[in-house]
């Protein structure tokens, strides 16, 4: 988990590599070399004359931090490659929290890059290639420690039990922490209570009702008493606040706490030291104050001032909870015990008997489970692994995964994800994957990576977060200055107001003004705006089945205006099946033998339509060696002591120029048109047609398959258009069958771009990009890769929980297959950047609003100046706006898309 995000490593295709390098960030596409007989003898013969074609390119949208599997690795290099370290930081409560830890980590030598997250209270350190240390997570723990920020690494490779344990126990310490946080409120609370009570038959009095001053309301009056309260208010529930202030402000990085600390300290001092302390005055209960004593009107709004702030901080951290909700009912969904099913070799295992007489069945945890193993699922249950249903019907529940409100039916032969929940029978499958290596362990760690990848407007809150505090401070000490050399004595009139006390003094209302400016700017708000709105935003994703790599994903996908549409598995269902097969010379079933032999280890969907077609006519397959696969154009491999080659046309003609004239080639297309036009004709299939072509004879056959239109096609792109985006068309296959799939779907014909390699295909988003245009890309298989990667938003769909090299590449996955997610991918990015403006525009607003009236900019002309308490309330109030706006992400979007459904 530390060491990048979702790696999805290939099938294990003999041939053919897909790969990264950490250092560079460049993907690459390779062809692992033939056997020295035939990369000697016919390699450059079967090429047409030139290399294979191998591509290169830059992927924005993928943060790798180590090699795929596509070559062995020493230790060393594996270590190495391992360059990403995540760390627990505790201790965070602003924007200058954030930038600190930032900055403490950046200062190290061997780190190259950081991001910090304080509504996750994780950072994430990219290391140095370089660096060969082995303990460097230890070490930066240890110094964000020292730093004031207590950290611990968070170690990768632990099972899914050990992982649902700590994620567990994280939410119960935070819900620990909300419950002594409304202890402190209740605390600090009654204290206010008891400071301001002795003003209670006041209260009363204004009201009508008259009541004598009893003993219990004369030693509230009494000043000593009042003090008392004031320090139990400071030293007891504000202590954390105080001491946590203090300890910032030693270590060089001040923050929230430095800030309503040193104001609540000011306060009390001003009760002690004021000259207007022997003032006896009583007076009537005032809006924003109690004007009597003035010690006793400092110390009720010292408390004030605490209650208010830890009030503010109890709902906030509420909320932050409330945000992370999504996340637990991720979590909620891992079942950490199986049940393993063992039958003895002799045993009946047939798909009708779930159990056999003679099974045992042994709950055990689910990071025991292995690839092969049988595991017994029973209704109401969650599936512990994903796997192959071996016996049993049943539905199974996979909202959670793909959106999809309905149950799904399974049966023998179907696949069945981590997570979802089986509401029918029983079911006994086959485990394809181990607990921690499940689809739902890679989304939770996805989706916590992603909350850990902060949106670039991030950078700019940061930016402002960080140095805020000092800010706020040289603006306190210039409130002072002002007021009490130039201030009074420019505006005399504002020494009659009541915060400068009975005697109109001048340092007092000077020193209560500079404790406003100081508890009445909220740099949280600053620092919790995109963070928190990306959270919700990210779990919210998937839970509808979207997997967002991060907060700078969605913010790029806001403002996308090209979505490019790969046409096979994208605009169609990717299911084809073969429809037509001609040839001159020899029978059809051996032609589709050869086919299906080649194509038997390729991935796209076409290869599987063959297969699927040899397999069910109980065909004999050959063997194969040698097998090489160009993407985009088609797959090469021996058969039968020949080289056969399947694919387009033109690629196929290149591979064996000889044996192959042109007549041939038009009474072998004729007869495929023939075939062809016996059946119906229907706007909503694809037809695709590849060529079979044999050493020594060149092409020798055609193959003709159909797709189905996918049923959202045309609504989807309806949709993007009514939004104002413009969609293409980027296909490889022939100009006929992408026009009129283009026309079905209402696409235009200058949208259409056919016949194009997926090197053609990545620069044609590269010349929309060039002309300055945001480009979303659209595809499902190892052809669409490339431009998977080089898109601005790479958006790969996932058929039937399969991982490839276009989920490796995009940088959203679609779980639910639907092609309607594209439009609820970008809606959630809209709303999501929504929230953070509106979020960022608030902080900045209030701080830009609030410092100023606190420092009694409306003094003079409008005689109106806040109290410290009212101060304290309003910094409260800011953060717990910008979090509940965030929240509120949850209810609208997630509204709007039950409506939808």
């Amino acid at each position: 988990m530390a060491s990048g995000l979702l790696r999805i490593s290939l099938s294990p295709h003999r041939n053919l590599s897909f790969s990264y390098d950490s250092k560079s960030n460049v993907h690459g596409f390779g062809f692992r070399s033939l056997p020295q007989r035939l990369r000697s003898q016919r390699l450059s013969k079967v090429s047409g004359g030139r290399a294979p074609n191998f591509s290169y390119f830059f992927a924005k949208a993928v943060d790798v931090g180590a090699p795929a599997k596509s070559t062995p690795l020493t230790e060393g290099q594996q270590r190495r490659g391992e360059s990403s370290v995540l760390l627990d930081v505790t201790g965070m409560m602003c924007g200058a929290c954030v930038a600190r830890v930032k900055s403490v980590l950046s200062a190290d030598k061997r780190v190259e890059s950081a991001v910090v997250n304080m509504v996750t209270e994780t950072a994430a350190v990219r290391v140095r290639p370089e660096v060969v240390e082995e303990a460097v997570g230890e070490s930066l723990a240890r110094k964000l420690t020292e730093c004031g920020f207590p950290t611990k690494e968070r170690v990768p490779g632990t099972g899914v039990e050990e992982n649902v344990r700590k994620w567990r126990e994280m939410a119960e310490k935070k819900e620990e922490l909300l419950v002594k946080s409304r202890n402190r409120v209740a605390f600090a609370w009654a204290l206010v209570a008891l400071c301001c009570g002795s003003h209670a038959s006041h209260i009363l009095h204004s009201l009508g009702i008259h009541v004598g001053h009893g003993s219990f309301l004369e030693l509230l009056h009494n000043s000593y008493v009042k003090g008392g309260i004031a320090l139990a208010a400071l030293l007891g529930p504000g202590r954390g606040i105080l001491f946590d202030g203090l300890r910032a402000f030693s270590k060089g990085s001040p923050n929230m706490n430095s800030l309503v600390g040193f104001g609540s300290v000011a306060a009390f001092a001003i009760s002690l030291v004021s000259p207007s302390l022997k003032a006896e005055s009583e007076s009537h209960f005032l809006t924003l104050g109690f004007n009597g004593k003035h010690h006793s009107l400092m110390n009720r709004m010292q408390v004030m001032l605490l209650g208010f702030v830890l009030l503010g901080r109890s709902l906030e951290e509420r909320a932050r909870i409330k945000a992370s909700s999504d996340m637990n009912e991720l979590l909620s969904l891992i079942s950490t015990r199986s049940r393993l099913v063992i039958t003895s070799s002799e045993s009946d295992s047939s798909a009708d008997n779930v159990l056999c007489s003679d099974a045992m069945c042994v709950e055990v945890p689910t990071d025991d489970i292995r690839v092969g193993d049988s595991v017994l699922v029973l209704p109401g249950e969650t599936v512990p692994v994903d796997g192959k249903v071996l016996a049993g019907r049943s539905v199974v529940d996979e909202s959670m995964l793909t959106g999809e409100s309905l149950p799904v039916f399974k049966e023998v032969g179907f696949v069945v994800s981590a997570g979802t929940i089986n509401w029918g029978g029983p079911l006994r499958i086959e485990a394809s994957s181990n607990g921690s290596n499940s689809t739902i362990s890679k989304i939770i760690s996805m989706v916590e990576d992603a909350q850990g990848r902060a949106a670039p407007i991030q950078r700019l809150a940061d930016s402002i977060a960080g140095p805020f505090v000092y800010i706020v401070m040289t603006l306190s000490a210039a409130t002072f200055t002002f007021w009490y050399y130039l201030g009074t004595h420019i505006f005399p009139d504002v020494l009659l107001n009541d915060i400068a006390g009975p005697d109109g003094n001048p340092l007092l209302l000077s020193l209560k003004l500079s404790v406003d400016v100081l508890v009445v700017s909220c740099p949280c708000a600053l620092g919790l705006a995109t963070p928190t709105a990306i959270l919700v935003g990210t779990s919210l994703g998937a839970k509808q089945g979207l997997l967002i790599r991060g907060g700078d994903v969605l913010e790029r996908l806001a403002s996308v205006d090209y979505v490019a549409l790969d046409k096979t598995g994208t605009l169609t269902e990717g299911k084809p099946t073969l429809s037509a097969i001609t040839s001159l010379l020899y029978e059809e079933q051996e032609i589709l033998r050869i086919a299906a032999a080649v194509e038997k280890t390729a991935l796209h969907p076409i290869a599987k339509a063959i297969v699927n077609k040899a397999e069910s006519l109980n065909l004999t397959i050959p063997i194969t060696t040698g097998q090489l696969a160009e993407p985009g154009f088609g797959s090469l491999a021996e058969v039968d002591g020949r080289l056969v080659a399947v694919g387009s046309l033109e690629w196929v003609c290149d591979r064996f120029q000889r044996g192959t004239n042109l007549s041939d080639l038009k009474k072998l297309e004729n007869s495929m048109m023939h075939q062809l036009s016996n059946e119906v004709s229907l706007s909503k299939h694809s037809r695709t047609v590849v060529y079979v072509g044999r050493e020594g004879e060149g092409v020798i056959g055609a193959i003709a398959v159909c797709d189905s239109l996918r049923h959202d096609a045309k609504s989807v792109v309806t949709r993007l258009q009514k939004k104002g985006i413009k969609t293409i068309l980027l296909s490889g296959d022939r100009e006929e069958a992408v026009a009129t799939i283009a026309k079905t779907v209402g696409m235009e014909s200058e949208s259409i771009n056919a016949s194009l390699t997926p090197q053609q295909k990545s620069g044609v988003i590269k010349s929309l990009q060039t002309a300055g245009h945001r480009v979303a890309m659209v595809g499902d298989g190892i052809n669409d890769a490339p431009s998977l990667a080089l898109a601005d938003v790479g958006i790969a769909m996932q058929v039937e929980s399969q991982q490839s090299a276009a989920s490796d590449a995009a940088s959203i996955i679609l779980l639910g297959n639907k092609l309607s997610q594209v439009v609820d991918a970008l809606d959630l990015a809209q709303a999501t950047m929504a929230k953070v403006y509106q979020n960022l525009s608030w902080a900045v607003a209030y701080n830009a609003v609030a410092v100023p009236i606190a420092a009694g900019v409306l003094l003079p002309h409008f005689d109106f100046a806040m109290t410290p308490s009212l101060s304290g309330g309003l910094m409260a109030l800011s953060s717990i706006f910008v979090v509940t706006n965030s929240v509120l992400l949850q209810q609208l979007h997630g509204s709007d898309k039950n409506k939808q459904s």
